[in-house]
């Protein structure tokens, strides 16, 4: 049998998670699956780059790269406020797209990309890496063979812990707007985006309009415009609840999970790692699964078509909902003394959130938001 020849992949975005675009790419072109066929980053190489096979063609503007060079597939890892730019670019350039999440900052953004990639009959796969493991697919079956009874909801959880480096990496970070255009890069829509994503998956509700309700509670311990510490409880179409708590302000950094409660149990996905936990009157069981990469599947299906894509722009429609909501959401509520401790100095310096750590695990596993917590910081008026 003819081996198929390696796929023509152009890297928009090289720096910060991009570089890890590149050494994946590395790895895929020694498997004789990708060949890296240029780069497009405003800014040039960097130590972080020492696998860019040599000769590589590098430039700051994508279109005119893909005039120059062949592509197959185009990885978008720039920043937010870029995606939907570069992935049309892509897309009209006839290239399929990986996209890192969110896929868009708008959700006009979203409905546009969507029409876009299906009138060229172009695919698009979201970053979402949670969704490359059969865990997700393994607690969807357990819940609907009613192993947990009757499902009362599904919470998403993450306490994480980031200094001022973090928000002092890019000129975008912890921004609402840059230069009047929208970024969204809160703890919600980025860092932990995993988490409500996964969470909607697992409910069954991930798409365009299967949403029906979008609360918000968004607050903010950093010196930033956008959301830390936030609460979102989302209502769907068929009745059911999501609830995701999530802070970057964390006493101490936790693993994030997913969390199904029924009457007669519950399921824990830590999605990070792939292990389910089930809890029931007998006790707890667990099994771990394993990952599939989100660009070898990309690649995969378009080598054949049966190969289905596990990340689909589709599959992130409502989540782009609650980003939304995000965005048009009065700005976030700051959260002062005595209910923001300030630790470290310099670079490492980070405002600790009083009780956020018990706050994010008591909201996803009763469903209730941090004002329904009663929480002291909860009710702070803006300053």
């Amino acid at each position: 049998m003819r081996r198929s020849m390696p796929a023509r992949v152009v890297l928009a975005g090289a720096h910060g998670y991009g570089a890890t675009y590149l050494r994946r790419l590395v790895q895929l072109k020694a498997d004789g699956v990708a060949r890296l066929a240029g780069v497009c980053d405003p800014r040039p190489p960097s130590p972080d780059h020492d696998g860019l096979p040599p000769g590589t063609p590098w430039t700051d503007d994508l279109a005119d790269l893909l005039g120059r060079v062949d592509a197959d597939v185009v990885v978008v890892a720039a920043p937010i406020h870029r995606h939907h730019d570069l992935a049309e670019t892509a897309l009209r350039a006839g290239a399929d797209v990986m996209l890192e999440k969110p896929p868009t900052p708008t959700l006009a953004g979203f409905d546009a990309l969507s029409d876009l990639s299906a009138r060229l009959g172009r695919v698009c796969q979201v970053g979402f890496q949670s969704f490359g493991t059969d865990a997700v697919e393994h607690v969807r079956s357990l819940v609907a063979d009613g192993a947990i009874g009757d499902v009362r909801g599904v919470g998403a959880a993450g306490a994480w812990v980031r200094t001022r480096a973090y928000w002092s990496r890019s000129a975008w970070a912890g921004r609402r707007e840059l230069d009047g255009r929208p970024v969204v890069d809160g703890v919600v829509t980025n860092p932990l985006a995993h988490a409500l994503a996964t969470a909607l998956r697992i409910e069954g509700s991930d798409r365009r309009g299967e949403l029906t309700s979008v609360h918000t509670e968004l607050f903010r311990a950093n010196d930033i415009e956008a959301d830390d510490t936030s609460c979102i409880r989302v209502t769907t179409a068929g009745g059911g609840t999501v609830v995701a708590a999530l802070t970057l302000c964390a006493q101490e950094q936790r693993e994030p999970y997913v969390v199904v409660t029924g009457s007669r149990g519950r399921v824990v996905l830590w999605y990070k790692t792939g292990r389910v936990d089930v809890t029931g009157p007998a006790g707890t069981d667990t099994r771990t699964f394993p990952f599939t990469d989100l660009l070898e599947n990309l690649l995969r299906h378009r080598a054949d078509p049966a190969v289905r894509l596990i990340s689909p722009l589709a599959r992130s429609g409502a989540f782009t909902e609650v980003l939304e909501a995000v965005r048009t959401a009065p700005p976030p509520t700051r959260i002062t003394a005595p209910h923001r401790v300030v630790l470290g100095a310099g670079l490492d310096e980070r405002p600790v959130v009083a009780g956020v750590d018990d706050a994010v695990d008591d909201a996803a596993t009763t469903l209730r938001t941090f004002r329904e917590l009663d929480l002291p910081w909860a009710g702070t008026v803006a300053a």
